[in-house]
């Protein structure tokens, strides 16, 4: 699964991370640096927003429709799996 806007948010992300970096190395205020991290893990969040999205557009919704109780349980599983690790 591609998508240009999401690997050019991706882009942009990794340009906030060296910026942290470059932050921290020049000893910047410890909450400009808070602020930045804040920013990139709210671009991360709606990068896996968008991931997730994908994911039960495409592979869950084609494990309903194959009417494979198999993979229908598999990808299931995997959602419930990822939960459980988001919520911990």
């Amino acid at each position: 699964m591609r998508s240009d806007a999401m690997i050019k948010r991706l882009h942009r992300i990794e340009g906030q991370v060296r910026g942290i970096a470059r932050m921290i190395e020049e000893e910047r205020y410890c909450i400009d640096i808070l602020h930045q991290v804040q920013a990139v893990k709210s671009a991360l969040a709606k990068v896996e927003d968008a991931v997730l999205k994908g994911h039960s557009a495409t592979c869950v919704e084609a494990a309903i429709a194959s009417g494979d109780p198999d993979a229908q349980r598999q990808k299931f599983s995997e959602l419930v799996d990822l939960i459980s690790r988001v919520k911990k």
